[in-house]
């Protein structure tokens, strides 16, 4: 984003896209990254040792990143720009990403569920996988764009 809104290219159609099929990369990146991480862990049969301090961290980041999701939204349509609304919306999979991690970590913690967050995560990867077909189509702008 730090791109597209430097040099010049404000405005540019053409960079508008190619920040699009960046943010596109990205969202596939993070499901490779997450359902493989998931994968390892189901299948490896890893169990994952209740995490205090990644439930501190899930506590906060579950009710914070959908506010900064929000913000970011509104910011993108007030500047007019698709590629600036699909990163709004990995910061909203990353709320999802929050929400899994805070269940997960908790349904670890107190019933010892150790599968519960790799299967969410899994869900969570197919989530990123749509946003990043939407992005790299140019998808999920708002009318002003």
């Amino acid at each position: 984003m730090l791109w597209l809104f430097s040099g010049g290219r404000r405005g540019s159609s053409i960079a508008e896209r190619r920040a699009q099929q960046l943010i596109a990369i990205s969202f596939f990146a993070l499901a490779v990254y997450v359902a493989a991480e998931s994968a390892r862990t189901l299948l490896g049969g890893h169990h994952p040792d209740p995490s205090w301090v990644g439930i501190g961290l899930g506590s906060f980041t579950a009710p914070t990143m959908p506010v900064l999701a929000l913000v970011k939204r509104r910011g993108a349509r007030r500047l007019h720009s698709s590629a600036a609304v699909q990163e709004a919306a990995q910061t909203q999979l990353c709320a999802y990403l929050s929400v899994a991690l805070l269940l997960g970590l908790l349904a670890n913690a107190l019933a010892g569920w150790w599968w519960a967050d790799p299967v969410a995560a899994v869900v969570i990867a197919g989530a990123a996988v749509r946003e990043g077909r939407q992005s790299w189509r140019g998808d999920g702008c708002c009318d002003l764009c």
